[in-house]
C-alpha cells in the first residue's frame, strides 16, 4: 500500500518549512564574520553572557533541587490537588513571558504579596540579579518538572516497592533505586531548563529590568544592541541560536527515541 502523501502535500508543507528555516538562516547569512570576535569581547556583550550564564545556572539548579520533588508528588499523586498543581506548572509555558513578570512584580514586588515582606527584612528582588534568578527560575521550571514526572509515570515501580519491602523507606528507594532510572530524564529536563533560563527575556525585563552589569541578560542585550549596533545584535543572536541547536541536537536521541516507541506502540 502506497502511503506516501500526493505532491500538494509536500508543496503546502514546504511553507512552514520556510517560513521556521528562512529567518535563521537570514540570520547566520548576515552574521559579520569580519566583526565576530570584536563583537563578542565587547564589554556589554561579555557582561552580559557572564551574567547569563551564571543566573541560568542558578536557576538551573534551583529548578532541579525544587522541581524533582515537585515532579515526584505530581508522578504518585492522582487527586484534584495534583491535577490543579501540574496546571500551575503548566501555565507559566503557555503564559505571555511579560504577564508573568508583571505577576512576579505583584508578588514579589516592594508592595507585592510577598515583597512587602522581604522588605522589611532588607530584602529586594526586583531590579536584581537575584530578580533575573528568579524570573528565570519561574519561566524554567515547568519545563523540568513536566519531564521528569512524565518519566517517573513511565517507570515501573516494582524495583522501587522491592526495595521498600526488605526494609528501605520511601526516600531511600526513590534515591537508590528510582532516580537512577529516570537518570536521563533529570537530564534532559535540566538543560531545557536551563536553555529556557538562558534565552528569557519578557519575564525578566519586565521584573528585573535591563541594567548593563546587574540585570541585563544576553537576550536583553541583543535587544538594546539592536537599536545601536545592529551588527553586534546579530552577533548576540547567533550565539543563542547556537545554544539552541545544541540543544536540540544533544537531546535528539531522547526526544526522537520517544516519538519512535510512541508510533510503535
Amino acid at each position: 500500500m502506497n502511503r506516501r502523501p500526493p505532491a500538494w502535500v509536500f508543496a503546502m508543507a514546504a511553507v512552514p518549512a520556510l517560513l521556521l528555516g528562512v529567518p535563521l538562516c537570514a540570520l547566520m547569512w548576515r552574521l559579520p564574520w569580519s566583526n565576530l570576535g570584536a563583537a563578542l569581547s565587547s564589554d556589554a556583550a561579555t557582561s552580559a553572557l557572564v551574567l547569563s550564564l551564571v543566573t541560568s545556572l542558578i536557576a538551573t539548579a534551583l529548578c532541579v533541587v525544587f522541581g524533582l520533588p515537585l515532579a515526584w508528588a505530581l508522578a504518585s499523586g492522582t487527586g484534584t490537588t495534583t491535577r490543579v498543581v501540574r496546571a500551575l506548572c503548566l501555565l507559566p509555558i503557555v503564559l505571555p513571558p511579560v504577564v508573568g513578570g508583571v505577576a512576579l512584580l505583584l508578588a514579589f514586588g516592594r508592595q507585592g504579596i510577598v515583597g512587602q515582606w522581604l522588605a522589611d527584612v532588607g530584602v529586594q528582588l526586583p531590579f536584581t540579579t537575584a530578580g533575573v534568578v528568579l524570573a528565570q527560575t519561574f519561566v524554567a521550571l515547568p519545563f523540568f518538572v513536566l519531564s521528569v514526572e512524565a518519566a517517573l509515570r513511565q517507570l515501573d515501580v516494582e524495583y522501587a516497592d522491592v526495595a521498600i519491602v526488605h526494609g528501605a523507606s520511601p526516600f531511600r528507594a526513590f534515591v537508590a533505586v528510582t532516580l537512577p532510572s529516570v537518570g536521563p530524564a533529570v537530564l534532559a529536563g535540566a538543560v531545557l531548563a536551563w536553555a529556557r533560563a538562558l534565552g528569557e527575556f519578557g519575564a525578566t525585563v519586565t521584573f528585573a529590568g535591563s541594567l548593563e552589569g546587574r540585570t541585563q541578560t544576553l537576550p536583553l542585550a541583543v535587544y538594546d544592541l539592536l537599536e545601536r549596533d545592529p551588527a553586534d545584535a546579530v552577533v548576540l543572536s547567533a550565539v543563542l541560536v547556537v545554544v539552541a541547536v545544541s540543544v536540540l541536537v544533544g537531546l535528539r536521541d531522547r526526544w526522537f527515541g520517544v516519538f519512535r516507541s510512541d508510533a510503535t506502540t
